[in-house]
């Protein structure tokens, strides 16, 4: 249990970390701003022009009487804004990495030189190009294997009692998990661990993760919040990837990095 604290508290020093360095904060924010402005247009577009799409897919209603037919096409209406928006909230985290995998990879970098002796950092040597394509492959795999935990939790929701307390219990575990999965993979990728070998590493320390993405998770179902705490939880989830590997998590006596001008002492 004592891995659960270790969590949190990583998560709480990535934020502190950007906090006290101004600039790395303030362009860590531009890729979750563009992924909202993305997504609000898109929602506020189905919104706008959900029933029209639901009226071409279905012309089998068009000669419904009034006002089932109404009725019927409100309801998938609402089921397609619903599930859009869900959709929206599990690919948010990826998406936003993927927009901002050279501002993250550069934060992610400058936590593992404040933390190194000698101010280096582990360096992939992939162009960028390779890097967004390895990253927009694993979170896929990653999105079917979220999907897949969704949809049987889905199942069990209809259980009495159990799908109504347990199981969202235990949904927010999983969104905690595939959420530090995808943070992590920033430093983790750039240390060449691959896919499956990052899910081995995160299932050996399980409280740890959970620690770490739990409570992350449930902040990020406010997409405005997760913009703010976007840039911190990449510097926390680098933390949380080098105990795993076993790195030092504690600052070297060194210097700060000289690119943040407006550092003050890191803790």
């Amino acid at each position: 249990m004592r891995d659960l604290g270790v969590g949190f508290g990583y998560l709480l020093k990535g934020q502190r970390w950007v906090a006290r360095r101004g600039k790395r904060f303030g362009v860590g924010l531009l890729p979750g701003l563009i992924t909202l402005v993305l997504y609000a247009a898109a929602l506020v577009s189905l919104g706008v022009w959900g029933v029209d799409l639901v009226g071409w897919a279905t012309p089998f209603a068009d000669d419904w009487a009034s006002p089932w037919q109404g009725l019927f096409r409100d309801f998938l209406a609402v089921v397609l804004f619903a599930l859009c928006l869900l959709l929206a909230v599990l690919t948010f985290t990826a998406a936003t990495l993927l927009i901002g995998q050279p501002f993250y990879e550069s934060l992610s970098e400058a936590v593992d030189r404040d933390l190194s002796p000698d101010g280096s950092a582990p360096q992939s040597h992939r162009t960028l190009w390779r890097e967004m394509w390895i990253s927009a492959r694993d979170s896929l795999r990653v999105l079917v294997r979220a999907a897949v935990w969704g949809l049987l939790l889905f199942a069990l929701g209809f259980l009495p009692f159990v799908g109504q307390t347990v199981v969202p219990v235990i949904g927010f575990f999983v969104t905690g998990f595939f959420l530090t999965e995808e943070l992590a993979s920033v430093a983790l990728q750039r240390r060449d661990v691959e896919l499956r070998a990052r899910l081995a590493l995160l299932r050996s320390r399980k409280t740890l993760v959970w620690g770490f993405g739990t409570l992350l998770g449930l902040a990020f179902l406010v997409p405005f919040v997760a913009v703010f705490l976007m840039p911190g939880a990449v510097a926390g989830a680098t933390l949380l990837a080098r105990d795993l590997l076993g790195e030092d998590t504690e600052r070297a006596p060194r210097t700060a990095d000289p690119e943040d001008t407006d550092d003050t002492e890191a803790s």
